[in-house]
């Protein structure tokens, strides 16, 4: 039987819990939703990213109005930056009554790179998120991005009376910074210090060069985070960051791994 239009519908969400449980987290996990970031070349950057956003539920709450998240992410297809991001975290937590949140959003990102030799040039795209967090009124966001690179091994260098053994490695960024700072230049942070970064699309004569370049520039995984980590505490805009780096070694059936974490405020 159908109500009519005014009648009152019951908010059974907001409705009262006798079991006296809070829960730290409840919201929604995996939406997909378009996005556009800024991009150092070309301004911005149109993709689609995967958003999780949870709230604190108080005890004497039954459940959240998961509906209200999606409300949030529909009035904010415009330009995502470091500070509507803020504002979402705010807006949710108003909205829901909250008083901590958490919304990460995750997407693929794209650079135009050219060839180290020829020039051709091709995307390559990165795994990046934006992750953040309000508690009491207060915010605090980082990025954190996947960043694939190459690195060959100073020990197979040395012990060989020819060629090394190389490999990709997966070199992940999480920071916390004081100030704008482009997605493009926390990678290139990262690729310069690898034994050689990697691109879309190569010609003979760009295989020649990443190969060579490799050899001559050997790193062990230990290496790499430490390297990074120089740079990571040369910039002041980078308060805080964990930095790990994962070689998947090409001559055994593990990976080899290292970790730094630094706070430069603590």
């Amino acid at each position: 039987m159908n109500q009519p239009a005014n009648a009152e519908i019951p908010d059974v969400q907001g409705s009262a819990d006798k079991r006296k449980i809070a829960i730290n987290k409840v919201g929604i996990k995996d939406i997909r939703h378009p996005v556009i970031v800024k991009d150092r070349s070309d301004g911005l950057q149109h993709t689609i990213a995967t958003f999780n956003m949870y709230v604190f539920l108080p005890h004497h709450f039954k459940g959240t109005h998961m509906s209200r998240f999606v409300k949030i992410l529909n009035d904010h297809e415009k330009e995502i930056s470091n500070k509507s991001f803020k504002e979402m975290l705010i807006e949710m937590s108003e909205l829901l009554e909250a008083d901590s949140g958490y919304i990460e959003m995750n997407f693929p990102f794209f650079i135009n790179k050219k060839a180290p030799v020829t020039g051709v040039q091709s995307l390559l795209d990165y795994n990046v998120s934006l992750i953040g967090e309000i508690k009491k009124g207060e915010t605090q966001t980082r990025i954190k991005i996947e960043i694939p690179v190459t690195s060959l091994c100073p020990c197979s260098k040395s012990i060989s009376d020819y060629g090394a053994h190389n490999q990709r490695s997966h070199v992940t960024l999480d920071v916390k910074t004081d100030g704008f700072i482009w997605i493009e230049e926390i990678i290139e942070m990262v690729e310069k210090q690898a034994s050689c970064e990697l691109y879309g699309l190569l010609k003979r004569p760009d295989e020649k060069y990443v190969t060579e370049r490799a050899y001559d520039n050997p790193k062990f995984v230990e290496d790499m985070v430490r390297d990074v980590a120089v740079k990571l505490n040369e910039d002041d805009r980078i308060r805080s960051y964990i930095l790990e780096s994962e070689n998947f070694e090409s001559i055994h059936n593990h990976s080899a791994y290292a970790l730094i974490e630094h706070d430069k405020d603590a």
